[in-house]
């Protein structure tokens, strides 16, 4: 119980830290000079590093364990990673923090998918892992109207401290408390990257990939990122109002992650699961698209809509989880999470070129129109793919969809 509270503690702070700068924005802009693009930089860097650290990070949970591997990162680049945000004094400074936090919180949900995987069957696994993910949805929570509310009482620069210590004691806790699962079959763990070679040549992780890398994305884009300049440009509201909205997209987050875990097991699918949510996802996109001002409320609405629809992660990374070799569980769940981030990274960096070219001063909302497509046009290119991945219903052994999949 203690490991796992570590656990849920420590992705709490790592969902916090994707999505955070979405209400410091004003802030950041007025003290450090950070434009749109720069922060959009910043917050692409923290997806980018997370994303390559995962291959780093597969290798050490087959081989060192998850109690070395995620308290270690997260102490050094987490911790350090926020102490150095709350010392900068220019965009660049965002950036470099932001890259060290990514590497950081890398390791923490894969360290308790790793034992899921390895301690439970695998039917469980997408219920585990998806209210493991609406528990650590809270920080996403905590980043919003609390944020807000600390960073005007203290400074935004203070609450960076405290979040820094208040890191290094969560990384204290995972060394202390989480322990390691036997591991597989000795003699099979393939210690090094060759398993990811392995990985690789299995067709429908190829397949799975599109959505697993871009379901995420729009919901953790917008939350993290354009919700707050998209509500101050277009609506012309100030952080608190900000902060309540993503808190109500934040909260829709929890609740998505908390229904989509057991729906695989009482519909005896994954796949057509997935691909409702995220075509219901989708539409919700569309609405925005063709409608880019609907007006606040309406606004809010489609946001929580979003952010319910678009909680699929858990159920995914079991039905990945389904067509990889035992001894490459480390590897092979951090690589489906490479995909997951990696597309995230690739769309901030995206959008941010979207934004630019599609700005004018005269029409803000023009900018958002254009981004809106271009979650529309990913997200159904994605479900397209997606419906050639094989399913992998719950009660069936993984050994059978494995050999099945190739």
């Amino acid at each position: 119980m203690a490991s796992l509270a570590a656990l849920a503690l420590a992705y709490m702070l790592s969902q916090f830290y994707r999505s955070f700068m979405a209400v410091l924005t004003p802030a950041l802009t007025a003290e450090l000079g950070a434009t749109r693009a720069d922060l959009s930089f910043a917050s692409g860097i923290w997806f980018a590093t997370f994303a390559l650290a995962q291959f780093v990070v597969g290798v050490c949970l087959d081989r060192y364990g998850p109690r070395r591997t995620s308290s270690i990162m997260l102490a050094l680049g987490a911790g350090g990673g926020a102490l150095l945000f709350s010392a900068s004094t220019a965009p660049w400074m965002i950036v470099a923090a932001m890259a060290l936090i990514g590497i950081g919180c890398a390791p923490v949900l894969m360290a308790a998918v790793f034992i899921f995987a390895r301690t439970f069957a695998p039917a469980q696994l997408a219920v585990r892992t998806s209210w493991l993910v609406a528990f650590g949805m809270a920080g996403n929570v905590i980043g919003t109207s609390p944020l807000a509310s600390a960073a005007e009482a203290f400074g935004w620069r203070w609450v960076m401290v405290g979040l820094g210590g208040a890191t290094l004691l969560v990384a204290t806790a995972l060394a202390l408390f989480v322990r390691d699962p036997e591991r597989a079959e000795p003699g099979e763990t393939g210690f090094g990257f060759s398993g990811y070679r392995e990985l690789l040549r299995i067709r429908t992780i190829w397949l799975l990939a599109p959505l697993v890398a871009l379901g995420y994305a729009p919901s953790a884009s917008i939350r993290g990122l354009w919700a707050g300049p998209y509500l101050s440009e277009v609506y012309g509201v100030d952080s608190l109002v900000i902060g309540q909205v993503v808190l109500f997209m934040a909260l829709a987050m929890v609740a998505g992650a908390l229904i989509y875990g057991p729906l695989d097991t009482l519909l005896r699918t994954r796949k057509w699961v997935a691909i409702v949510g995220n075509g219901l996802g989708a539409a919700v996109i569309l609405v925005l698209a063709l409608n880019p001002v609907p007006g606040l409320t309406a606004v809010t609405v489609l946001f929580v809509l979003l952010g319910m629809f678009g909680g699929t992660y858990g159920l995914l990374m079991a039905h990945g989880r389904a067509f990889l070799p035992p001894h490459l569980t480390g590897r092979g769940m951090t690589l489906l999470n490479f995909f997951s981030i990696g597309g995230s990274a690739v769309l901030q960096f995206a959008t941010g070129a979207v934004y630019t070219a599609s700005y004018s001063a005269a029409d803000p909302s023009a900018a958002y129109h254009a981004l809106f497509w271009f979650y529309e046009i990913t997200l159904v290119a994605a479900i397209a793919v997606y419906f050639f991945v094989p399913d992998a219903r719950p009660e069936r052994a993984a050994a059978e969809i494995g050999a099945a999949a190739r």
